[in-house]
């Protein structure tokens, strides 16, 4: 099993940046896929970005890519999701998820609040 904690989230201006940070437990996180997930009120949960086991490969939604950049440290434990130019939009709880190499994404945090004002 993985447990999952997020940090890193708070209140930014609009075009501001904040970087996440996701820190896992067990001895097996560097054979996980990451990835971070968002909700925002009344919405959906969404995918935002996931990062393969190894690193080799990234994976953006649409309306992050070229704002967003997700990277993992596998001697830490750790995944990131650093969050340049942001916009209100992209205000929500933002989640990090773990999943087994090509299953679902079954281990979840908490979540962290990401409020961008305009």
């Amino acid at each position: 099993q993985v447990q999952l904690v997020e940090s890193g989230g708070g209140l930014v201006q609009a075009g501001g940046s904040l970087r996440l940070s996701c820190a896992a437990s067990g001895r097996t996180f560097s054979t996980y896929d990451m990835a971070w997930f968002r909700q925002a009120p009344g919405k959906e949960r969404e995918f935002v970005a996931a990062i393969r086991w190894s690193g080799g490969g990234t994976y953006y939604a649409d309306s992050v890519r070229g704002r967003f950049t997700i990277s993992r440290d596998n001697a830490k434990n750790t995944v990131a999701l650093q969050m340049n130019s942001l916009k209100p939009q992209d205000t929500a709880v933002y989640y990090c998820a773990a999943r087994r190499v090509n299953g679902v994404y079954t281990y979840w945090g908490q979540g962290t609040q990401v409020t961008v004002s305009s």
